[in-house]
């Protein structure tokens, strides 16, 4: 049975871009928001609720959480800690899912896949043995296990990279562009991949969290077709008025060079294959199914460079 009435109470975990824009999607709905971070933080709206909490403390969320209807894991742990910090949140999570009642739906990424030849889809197997990449998975396999045996509802949406911040295309790329700076790519140039707009996230993590047919299983988050970083940041200066940037590249071995100082230089390292090859999604299913379409190009790149210069350069 579909449940399509509108949920009256959300609870949202970490303010990254996507909690961010889930909470003030809830919230510009008329709707009650809790968002729950670590040191309160969020944006400024009548209808956002900003708790400081931590998120790993099953008894503290649980009583945050009592009566509301969805639960939304946006949590963003620091990336070089992911295999510590992201256990025992997801463990926490569970747990108060199963108090609650409330369904849970979960933001995650690609990772879980692995390096993969093609388009990834909600059916490719999530076949990664690295930690880093390990460990979404291992929380999504524990999550649906509990939905399964009927003791929680949840769900998981999974995007690629995202054009706004803090994405790698957002402060490599974009930042110095606006900041009048050149543009030294730590990334290919000319690869093909898929970028999502964090709009479209949190559009289908509210969707997925409402509609009884999403629950138990993940889906991809609508995304345009696969368009490669060159012709991104070229699109992003002729759709924001900015002067067209010069391009190059920073040779792999001075960034793996650099790893050895710079410990989020060096975690980039696992990742390095969804830049050197063609890093590509199907979200097909997500549109057919609910009707969502990804969000277009330019109005994502205009949202990137407002959400920059409001955030990140700072200016009025």
């Amino acid at each position: 049975m579909n449940s399509n009435n509108l949920l009256k109470s959300h609870v949202v975990i970490g303010a990254s871009a996507v909690g961010i824009a889930t909470a003030e999607l809830l919230a510009e709905r008329g709707e009650q928001v809790i968002l729950v971070t670590r040191s309160g933080s969020g944006p400024d709206h009548p209808y956002i609720k900003r708790v400081a909490a931590d998120a790993t403390n099953a008894d503290e969320l649980t009583q945050i959480a009592q009566g509301s209807s969805a639960i939304y894991n946006c949590a963003s742990p620091p990336y070089n800690s992911w295999p510590k910090d992201w256990p025992p949140l997801g463990a926490a999570l569970l747990i108060v899912a199963e108090r609650t009642c409330a369904v849970l739906a979960t933001y995650s990424n690609l990772y879980g896949y692995g390096p993969v030849k093609g388009l990834m889809s909600e059916n490719t197997p999530l076949i990664a043995t690295h930690p880093k990449l390990r460990v979404r998975a291992d929380i999504w396999s524990d999550t649906l296990a509990l939905h399964k045996a009927g003791r929680i509802r949840a769900t998981e949406i999974r995007s690629s990279d995202h054009f706004q911040p803090n994405s790698m295309f957002s402060l490599a790329l974009c930042k110095p562009l606006m900041e009048g700076k050149s543009v030294m790519s730590p990334i290919p140039l000319d690869v093909p991949r898929s970028w999502t707009s964090v709009n479209d996230a949190a559009k289908l993590l509210v969707t997925v969290a409402e509609d009884s047919r999403a629950w138990g299983r993940p889906w991809h988050v609508p995304t345009n077709a696969p368009i490669s970083a060159r012709e991104l940041i070229l699109r992003f200066a002729e759709v924001n008025g900015l002067k067209r940037p010069k391009l190059s590249v920073i040779p792999y071995p001075i960034l793996w060079a650099a790893g050895v100082f710079v410990a989020m230089l060096r975690e980039l390292r696992t990742t390095r294959y969804q830049f050197d090859s063609p890093f590509l999604i199907d979200s097909s299913a997500a549109t057919a199914t609910f009707g969502l379409k990804p969000e277009p190009i330019d109005e994502a790149l205009r949202d990137t460079a407002h959400l920059l210069k409001n955030r990140i350069l700072n200016k009025p």
